[in-house]
Parts: C-alpha cells; sequence; structure tokens
C-alpha cells in the first residue's frame, strides 16, 4: 500500500494518504490553531475514503468498502473501552437524499437495553449501543440540537456517533465518497440550513461524524461544465476565456431567479442510500462490536 505524506510543524497540517483495494484514503490532521487558520477547520483527524466503483453493486466491494471503513472508524474513536455509544441517525426520512441517517439507524445492532437486562446473554465483545433518529425541526419542530442534548444528559454516552447525508462540491464524489471526523459536525450546514454544531464542546462528550455527499448544488456542474469547455477550447486553439466574475455571472443568469439554491442528487438515489445504509450500519456495527464479524452484520449487501 502505498502512501504519501505531507506536511510539517510550520503548517500544523499532516497528510497521509494511501490505497486500498477498491479506492483511495486520504486523512488529514489538522494539529494545531495555525493548521485551523489555514484549512478553516477545528484541530482533529479529517478522513476521506473514496470509493468510485461503488455504484456498481458489487457485493465483494461494498464488504471491502465496509471492513475499511470500520477500521478507520476505530481509529476514531476515543481509547479505552467504551461504556455506552449513542449513534445518532441525522437527516429527513421522508426525503430520500436525506434519509442516509435513519436508514442507517434502522441497521444498527443496539445492545443498551439488552445488556441492561440480560447482561447474561452477551458475550464479550459487544458492547453498550444506542441509537435515535430526531428527524428534523420542520418534521418534530424540535431543533435536532435540543433533542440530542435531552438524550446525551439522560443516557450519558462515552461518545456520540453522527451520520448525515452531505451536499458535494465535486459532481464526482456524489455517493461515491465517505467523509469522517472526529470534530464533530454541523447538521444542515451542506444546504445552508446551518445549525447548533454536534461537538464535545457543545454536548460534553467526543463526538465522531460520518458522512456521505448525496447532492451537489445545479451551480457546481455549472462551473465544471464551463471549466471543461474552457479547457477543451484550449487543446483546439481557441482563445475561449472566461474570467471567474463572467462565470459566476452566465450561472447566476441561468439559475435565476428560481433556482439559484438548486440542488441535484442522481436518478439511482434510492439504491444509493439503501446501499450505503447497510455498508455504513455494517461498518459501524463492527467498529463498536469488536466480536462481531462484518459476514455476521451486514447480511446481504
Amino acid at each position: 500500500m502505498e502512501r504519501v505524506r505531507a506536511g510539517s510543524k510550520d503548517t500544523g497540517i499532516s497528510v497521509t494518504k494511501s490505497e486500498f483495494a477498491y479506492g483511495t484514503i486520504s486523512r488529514v490532521v489538522v494539529e494545531n490553531e495555525t493548521g485551523a487558520r489555514t484549512l478553516g477547520k477545528p484541530p482533529g483527524t479529517y478522513v476521506t475514503v473514496e470509493c468510485p466503483g461503488v455504484h456498481e453493486g458489487d457485493a465483494e466491494l461494498r464488504h471491502g468498502l465496509s471492513c475499511t471503513i470500520a477500521e478507520e472508524l476505530s481509529r476514531l474513536l476515543p481509547p479505552g473501552e467504551p461504556r455506552t455509544t449513542l449513534v445518532v441517525g441525522l437527516g429527513n426520512w421522508n426525503v430520500t437524499p436525506d434519509a442516509l441517517g435513519p436508514k442507517v439507524v434502522n441497521e444498527l445492532l443496539v445492545t443498551r437495553h439488552l445488556l441492561a437486562h440480560a447482561p447474561e446473554s452477551f458475550a464479550e465483545g459487544f458492547a453498550s449501543v444506542c441509537a435515535v433518529a430526531p428527524g428534523v425541526l420542520g418534521l418534530t419542530g424540535i431543533e435536532t440540537y435540543e433533542i440530542i442534548t435531552g438524550v446525551v444528559e439522560k443516557v450519558k454516552p462515552h461518545v456520540v456517533v453522527a451520520i448525515d447525508a452531505l451536499a458535494s462540491h465535486h459532481v464526482g464524489r456524489v455517493g461515491t465518497t465517505i467523509q469522517m471526523a472526529d470534530t464533530g459536525i454541523n447538521p444542515g450546514s451542506g444546504l445552508g440550513n446551518r445549525r447548533k454544531a454536534l461537538s464535545q464542546e457543545t454536548l460534553g462528550v467526543p463526538v465522531i461524524a460520518v458522512g456521505v455527499p448525496t447532492v451537489v448544488y445545479a451551480a457546481t456542474i455549472a462551473h465544471a461544465t464551463l471549466d471543461a469547455a474552457v479547457a477543451v477550447a484550449s487543446k483546439r486553439g481557441s482563445s475561449l476565456k472566461l474570467s471567474d466574475h463572467m462565470r459566476s455571472e452566465l450561472i447566476a443568469d441561468v439559475l435565476a431567479p428560481h433556482l439559484g439554491d438548486l440542488v441535484v442528487t442522481p436518478k439511482e438515489i434510492d439504491a444509493l442510500i439503501e446501499g450505503m445504509a447497510k455498508v455504513l450500519a455494517g461498518a459501524i456495527n463492527v467498529a463498536l462490536h469488536p466480536r462481531l464479524d462484518l459476514q455476521e452484520t451486514l447480511y446481504y449487501l
């Protein structure tokens, strides 16, 4: 496995890139405030797993991807034996591109209630896991943060794992990348619906974020199309040039006034969400329950 490392103490950022059988893994560690100012992200570890072939639905590929995610997630979890893990499935289960979090929760092996009432029925290697899908403000009338804060106060978990659908800045990453971080998450921020952050600072416990891009802004696609047009024109000897300002104006004219914030999702989003929910749930199950084998927890991918 080939690795490339970059960064230094001066930048406060270290980068590691590696390959696995079906894609690549990028790990960015923001080590201090210098690095935080450079990237605009708080200090912590950020992992991106890219698997371009996941759309093909190959069971062996999904199994390998899930194993890889489980390994990376295990590295992000706090050291020591977790007492209880709370998994939060963020999103709106009525909107397919936003239903990833709730669907992952549906596939999880939850054990907190069983370990509390019948601990003798569980062998060593099973952890206490509970889960909740709090919905969204428009469905419940309650801010997601308020619901999760209440659950955390009662359950007192050792760590929170939050799963959410994301908006991508690159067309090719929709449904093909898994992003993880140990710095928490801002629900809805990808679509401009910024809510209070779920983080160690706000909840009082470590928060691991897991996300998959499921939508992309139409403006992003338009920018990529113009870039491609300029590149093709240049190769053919044309002098086509478009400044950033001109590109923005062209795109704004096409999308305005009502489509400026238009987001796009693949037509096979239903299958994409179902498959990725199983991949993530299997990875989380294995990461939290060391005794489990992936075959035992993924059913049929």
